[in-house]
């Protein structure tokens, strides 16, 4: 107790000390595992389950956000394949004439170091609120394409070799109906938390393990399996706590990989020089597929790191005898030294972009990705952001009033099953900056803001009048406190759902009410009595 005492407490005292510098908590967690390190700690099987399992929770999440044919494009496909070429021939080069290695381990190497790291981008995308953005997609898509190349890569080098069995994981297709269901009748409480843990842990973690494949790979497909499901969304915020608290371990955990002298400190410093040119290579690569120049340069920003998985390929080379043990210590530092650097350039990513935009923009292609397109809203007056139940409503009432309506939401099925109904209904992630961007609204009159979350909507309000809208901006809160924090952002009024609702709720029975006592509401100076 005393250890996970000491874990904690220094994890939490340097996690404060370097937010108070703007820079992201998990530098401080690093930094809390190099010094427990230098006192001679090593990691555990208690810390080493702790970070597993912060993981795992975070990849499923990250699943449960994604839509499988948003990642089967080319860019994702041919961009992770021919990036990792690249790389590697580049690292190989270099290893194999200024190193005392030989072409197999620098290959081995070169390998291990073209990978980026899921979990520092799935963080980052996370905290961002960019996971559905389209260079989040991008960048998850290239992340999971590089995961297969891992596993078939320790399966060539005997690491773990998938069970013929693995075959029958296709089969998970067929048994979606049944996931869905346990989903559906797991409640809102412990049992759904549960569930998730299931998922994660059992299903994806242990039993992709015993085929012989990555659970780290099954966290993300079984996520994949469920975003569909009208409560994945749920779903993931009830994980939302148990993931953060479980990946301070993984950051410890890589903190205590091992402490370096100054010349192994040295030389991961040196292997970082290649992160520019690993991010550049694929900001080219994306812009060869249409994609903008803001978009592939978040996307390839996102993956300019090492990877942790990279970690394992190498400690497949040590077990092999190929490369020193050494070198795992020299790459640990290096991923961690990588995680260092990628952090708060990824939180300051827009305003390093605007920065260099005058000079990336002459680079862009002619033509644009289809998802890359400005989005036109045509002749409509009104736009609903955020077509929940609150947001239908709205777009309903106006649409049956003669209203010019179009409607947008961030969950691309949703907006698609909006258009099967009849409804004029765009995707669109208010949170996505890339969103107001390509937003085109110079025939609309007023915005409607109906997205259950606050920061959704103050961001949207916020972009809106950046970009210079002076229509009128309506907005719902669930709470009464974020009513004036929406206000400041720009809306011209908010609302509180529970407030209206009651207001609504009300009318509707006063109304009824009067009509079954077939009395004019004015002649009504008392309570009305309901009918028998």
């Amino acid at each position: 107790m005393i250890m996970v005492a000491t874990w904690v407490s220094l994890a939490f005292v340097l996690g404060l000390v370097v937010r108070t510098f703007g820079l992201p908590p998990l530098v401080g967690y690093l930094g809390a595992g190099f010094i427990l390190s230098a006192y001679g700690l090593e990691s555990d099987p208690a810390l080493d389950a702790i970070a597993h399992a912060g993981v795992l929770l975070l990849l499923f999440i990250v699943g449960l956000k994604l839509r499988l044919r948003t990642l089967i494009q080319p860019e994702v496909l041919i961009g992770s394949v021919l990036h990792m070429a690249i790389v590697s021939a580049v690292i190989v080069a270099l290893f194999y004439s200024m190193t005392t290695l030989s072409m197999q381990a620098a290959l081995f190497t070169a390998v291990a170091l073209s990978f980026s790291s899921t979990v520092i981008a799935a963080k980052v995308l996370e905290g961002k609120k960019e996971l559905r953005a389209f260079h989040g997609r991008v960048a998850i898509g290239i992340l999971i394409v590089q995961d297969l190349v891992a596993v078939g890569l320790l399966s060539f080098t005997g690491g773990h070799a998938p069970s013929p069995w693995a075959l029958s994981l296709f089969g998970l297709f067929f048994l979606r109906p049944l996931f869905y269901r346990l989903l559906d009748i797991s409640g809102h409480d412990e049992l759904l938390l549960l569930f998730g843990l299931l998922i994660a842990f059992v299903f994806a973690g242990a039993g992709f393990e015993f085929f012989g494949l990555s659970s780290e790979l099954g966290a993300v497909l079984f996520g994949i399996l469920l975003a569909d499901h009208k409560r994945a969304v749920e779903l993931s915020d009830s994980l939302w706590g148990l993931k953060e608290v479980f990946l301070v371990g993984f950051f410890l955990q890589i903190g205590m990989a091992g402490v370096p002298d100054w010349l192994t400190f040295w030389h991961a410093a040196l292997l970082c020089l290649l992160l520019p040119v690993k991010a550049m290579l694929l900001f080219f690569i994306l812009l060869v597929f249409k994609l903008r120049a803001r978009s592939s340069f978040l996307a390839a920003l996102t993956l300019a790191t090492y990877s942790e998985f990279g970690l394992i390929v190498a400690n497949m080379g040590v077990r092999n005898g190929w490369l020193a043990t050494d070198w795992l210590v020299l790459l640990a530092i290096a991923v961690a030294l990588s995680f260092v650097i990628a952090a708060p350039l990824n939180r300051h990513a827009h305003v390093i972009y605007s920065w260099l935009e005058q000079w990336l923009l002459p680079f862009e292609s002619g033509r644009r990705h289809p998802d890359d397109k400005p989005i036109l809203l045509g002749n409509s007056h009104l736009l609903v952001m955020g077509m929940g139940r609150v947001g239908t409503g709205a777009y309903d009432f106006l649409s049956e009033r003669g209203q010019r309506v179009i409607g947008m939401d961030s969950d691309p099925a949703k907006a698609e099953r909006h258009r099967s109904e009849g409804r004029r209904v765009l995707y669109g992630d208010a949170e996505d900056p890339g969103l107001w961007e390509n937003l085109s609204f110079d025939e609309v009159h007023a915005v409607l803001l109906a997205m259950p979350d606050l920061e959704a909507n103050t961001m949207a309000a916020r972009q809106l009048r950046k970009r210079g809208f002076g229509g009128l901006i309506c907005a719902t809160a669930v709470h009464a406190e974020e009513l004036d924090k929406i206000r400041k952002a720009g809306a011209d009024v908010a609302y509180n759902y529970y407030d209206q609702v009651g207001v609504g709720f009300a009318e509707r029975v006063w109304e009824l009410m009067h009509r079954n006592t077939n009395q004019p509401a004015s002649e009504h100076n008392k309570d009305p009595v309901l009918p028998e």
